[in-house]
């Protein structure tokens, strides 16, 4: 495969590293929450709910040293926006490659052709983006198009495969379409030559599905033996809510077949149940749960098939976080599983969604609930919330990524609807304050 040109990720937004050529010093750290007082770093009051979000991993017991946040992709300078950037490892001898999915976006929910960008200097320069084969725009009738939409990346060491999963998405007259047509997954697979397989549907001869049953944006697992299990957010024709189960396939390296089908887990406000992510981790599965009614939900099984009832995620005194209908992503830890999340604050609330700052913290797995002491700002937020809330960036697509066993990140394309839609591609590192042996095994 022709390498291609590359370009450099150091406009840096990192409290740390200095500022970036959109945001001077003092720029970042008050819309982080954070100011200058005596040449010392303080949270501002009322910007976080909680100060235990800054502390340093001495004060905290935190598994996290540290936070830094560069720009891979100025979306705000070139008026071109990289969104849903999804990275995956690609393992191999020396520096890990790594590659990523993304797709312009130029409208709520309307989205260009997925493309793919690569990095062998951990993520210090990318790849020129190039178009994936087959996930682009099909001119339907009456001015309708199908696209392809929310792609993760995922390696398949069994096979030495790429499998990249999304799923179809309808528009019309410059929009997306409303309602939609029946939608499902779509995967392509990217051989170790380079070459593409054409894209595929994820067939589910399951009625409950026959409206919609898809994965995107989803975390999933690769079992033992080669076998993935994918989280599925589905409903029939005619019904609002949706569901959400778990399908085991398998995969042959090109062809992907659902095996079996995991328990059902419902919520009737709204959409119901959306965008669930998986992850295995001591010895249990796990599945988070962006929904509708304010809450965000956590379920666990034993076998990834058979869940336990939903409960809304809380802090360990039981307090339930504010989350408005937002995905939630996992980041494991050997010594600990964290959560990514958006929620409410003092400091967000007339931000849309409150998909502004992305928060990170530790799940007690007894409880299955939040501890507050770890929670940290991964991606603070940008702009004037309390002033301006509708140029503030919005950050609900984020994606975190176990990269080495001492740093993760997490990888988010900003929103600016007010903006024209032009935001930066933006590019968190954490900094373990422990090796992590989970890295590269999820």
């Amino acid at each position: 495969m022709r390498p291609q040109p590359e370009r450099d990720s150091s406009d840096s937004i990192s409290t740390a590293s200095g500022p970036g050529e959109n945001w001077s010093r003092r720029d970042v750290l008050r819309t982080a929450g954070i100011s200058i007082a005596g040449g010392m770093l303080a949270v501002a009051s009322g910007a976080n709910e909680t100060s235990a979000a800054e502390k340093s991993a001495g004060e905290s017991g935190s598994l996290v040293e540290s936070i830094s946040q560069s720009v891979i992709f100025p979306g705000r300078k070139t008026g071109h926006t990289w969104f849903h950037p999804r990275p995956c490892v690609i393992p191999g001898e020396g520096s890990p490659r790594v590659f990523m999915a993304l797709q312009g976006i130029s409208g709520s929910d309307y989205f260009g052709h997925v493309h793919w960008t690569e990095s062998a200097d951990r993520g210090r320069t990318w790849s020129e983006p190039q178009p994936i084969p087959g996930l682009g725009r099909t001119e339907l009738d009456d001015g309708w198009s199908e696209g392809v939409c929310d792609v993760v990346p995922e390696q398949h060491p069994q096979s030495g495969n790429l499998l990249c999963i999304g799923h179809n998405v309808y528009y019309r007259g410059g929009h997306l379409a409303r309602p939609q047509r029946a939608r499902w997954p779509v995967y392509v697979v990217r051989r170790p030559d380079g070459t593409w397989t054409k894209p595929a549907r994820l067939e589910w001869d399951d009625p409950r599905g026959s409206q919609i049953y898809t994965c995107n944006c989803s975390q999933r697992v690769l079992l033992d033996g080669g076998d993935v299990l994918i989280p599925f957010t589905f409903g029939p024709m005619g019904r609002k809510h949706r569901s959400v189960t778990s399908v085991r396939c398998g995969f042959d390296g090109e062809r992907l077949q659902v095996k079996q089908t995991g328990s059902e887990l419902t919520n009737t406000r709204g959409r119901g149940l959306l965008e669930p992510s998986l992850v295995q981790y001591d010895g249990r599965f796990f599945v988070t749960i962006r929904a509708e009614d304010g809450r965000g939900y956590v379920s666990s099984s034993t076998d990834g098939l058979d869940w336990q009832q939903e409960t809304a995620w809380a802090w360990e005194d039981g307090t339930p976080l504010g989350m408005s209908t937002t995905q939630q992503h996992w980041l494991p830890h050997a010594d600990g599983l964290h959560l990514v999340y958006t929620r409410r604050d003092a400091g967000n609330q007339k931000v849309f969604r409150w998909r502004a700052p992305v928060y990170m913290a530790r799940v007690d797995l007894n409880t299955m609930r939040l501890q507050r002491d770890t929670e940290r700002v991964v991606l603070p937020l940008l702009g004037d919330a309390a002033g301006d809330p509708g140029h503030v960036a919005r950050m609900g697509n984020f994606h975190p990524l176990n990269v080495t066993a001492e740093e993760a990140w997490v990888t988010a394309g900003e929103a600016r609807p007010a903006d024209g839609w032009k935001g930066d591609t933006l590019l968190a590192r954490i900094q373990w304050s422990k090796p992590n042996p989970l890295a590269g095994v999820q």
